[in-house]
């Protein structure tokens, strides 16, 4: 069993700046991809970064890339999502998740579908105001 918190959302201006992190417990998450998505009202919950477990190979969707960034950091159990240049259309209810039960080296394309994951976080609010 895997709990994911995340934290660090809140209301910021456009082209301002957020941090993201999500916190896992239960079962040391060194092994596993893991991803960020989002949903924001009224829409479908969508991708919006992955990274891999190993060297830490990242993927992103078009419409966040050189913007957001996700990193790990193994040792404090603990996944990051580096908001930049924040816009409107980034408001939305943002989710961590991880997947447990795949091992060893995966096409990290993969990880753009939610099925991949089999723990998902609360979320956490991030409202971006024009």
């Amino acid at each position: 069993q895997v709990q994911l918190v995340e934290s660090g959302g809140g209301l910021v201006q456009a082209g301002g700046s957020l941090r993201l992190s999500c916190a896992a417990s239960g079962r040391a998450i060194s092994r596993y991809y893991m991803g960020w998505f989002r949903q924001a009202p009224g829409k479908e919950r969508e991708f919006v970064a992955a990274i891999s477990w190993s060297d830490s190979t990242t993927y992103y969707a078009d419409s966040v890339k050189g913007r957001l960034t996700i990193s790990r950091d193994n040792a404090k159990n603990t996944m990051y999502l580096q908001m930049n240049s924040l816009k409107p259309e980034d408001t939305a209810v943002y989710y961590c998740a991880v997947d447990t039960q795949t091992t060893g080296l995966v096409d990290i394309v993969e990880y753009k579908y939610e099925y991949k994951y089999n723990y998902w976080g609360q979320g956490t609010q991030v409202t971006v105001s024009s």
